[in-house]
């Protein structure tokens, strides 16, 4: 099992910045991916950013060029640097890890508890 805090959401103005950080713990050694998801009341969950363990990391078309996913991994911690803020970030961020089953042939996935993130205009 994967465990995943997030924390560092909160309020920011149109234009600035935040950070989110999510700490992995458990059985972490061999996750595919991690990244970040994002969702809005009554709308699904979107993929905002992610960063494969072999890979490039890809981003969300409206965030690229804002938005900087990174990890430690002597931290087991994945982070999200979001610069340039808009309103429509608003969100509640879910921090999520990834690993390939070869029993079922799928990926298993955990979630964190995610983090509200408010930009006012």
């Amino acid at each position: 099992q994967v465990q995943l805090v997030e924390s560092g959401g909160g309020l920011a103005q149109a234009g600035g910045s935040l950070r989110l950080s999510c700490l992995a713990s458990g059985i972490i050694s061999d996750l595919n991916a991690m990244g970040w998801y994002r969702q809005t009341p009554g709308k699904q969950r979107v993929l905002v950013a992610t960063i494969p363990t072999a890979g490039t990391t890809d981003y969300l078309d409206s965030v690229k060029g804002r938005f900087t996913i990174s990890r430690d991994n002597a931290k087991n911690t994945v982070y999200l640097q979001m610069n340039s803020l808009k309103p429509e970030d608003t969100a509640v961020y879910y921090c999520y890890a990834r690993r390939w089953n070869f029993e079922t042939h799928t990926y298993d996935y955990w979630w964190g508890q995610g983090t509200q993130v408010t930009v006012s205009s």
